[in-house]
């Protein structure tokens, strides 16, 4: 319906008249295109519920750290402690018992977050100036809390292959200084969410 109401109203408010920026109904086609991913991947199940949340607070998070340059706590955390709880519930990893799923979303938290955590920290040594933000360190735990550990750091490294090309055109055509990652950060998460077990068999023969 809002992509239907933004067409026929061409864009602007009905009101005022007043043009509607385009990442609205972005946001909407992108949370309607994942939603039937998802439905598609994981049927009529816990595990869909809890991923399409997961999945709603990347596609949020991306879009604000691309208009504002930051990550929101009021989004991160709380999911984060979401994660931590539906992974116990629904046991998305696919553990055996809850509290084995348990410990691989708090495994997921402290590998996401300290992995962005080194990288920000080596960014400074060799840049000069701040690499990593703290948000970005936050978004990475919650996606270990969603994703368990294995999953997380496969993120961690498929982030950097759908930003770079983007984060070079940025530097060389408009001189930019920063490029927000948290957009990277999200594509990478849902790839991994998707397809990470079958890389990693692929790649190290690790079933999950």
């Amino acid at each position: 319906m809002p992509l239907l109401s933004f067409a026929i109203l061409r864009g602007r408010c009905r009101d005022c008249g007043c043009r509607i920026p385009l990442r609205y109904p972005l946001v909407e086609l992108f949370t309607a295109l994942v939603s039937l991913l998802l439905y598609w991947h994981f049927g009529p199940t816990g595990a869909f519920a809890a991923y399409w949340m997961f999945a709603c607070a990347l596609i949020v998070i991306a879009f604000i750290d691309l208009e504002t340059g930051e990550v929101p706590d009021v989004i991160s955390i709380p999911a984060l402690a979401a994660g931590v709880i539906m992974m116990s519930v629904f046991r998305l990893d696919g553990a055996s018992n809850t509290g084995w799923a348990f410990l691989d979303s708090i495994a997921g938290i402290l590998a996401g977050g300290l992995m962005m955590l080194l990288m920000g920290t080596a960014g400074e040594l060799i840049f000069r100036k701040e690499a990593v933000g703290g948000g970005d360190v936050k978004l990475m735990a919650m996606i270990g809390a969603f994703l368990g550990w294995r999953v997380c750091v496969l993120t961690f490294f498929i982030a950097p292959l759908t930003g770079f090309g983007v984060a070079m055109f940025m530097k060389i055509k408009y001189k930019a200084e920063t490029v927000p990652y948290a957009p990277y950060l999200a594509m990478g998460a849902m790839v991994s969410l998707l397809w990470g077990n079958r890389i990693i068999e692929i790649l190290f023969g690790i079933s999950s």
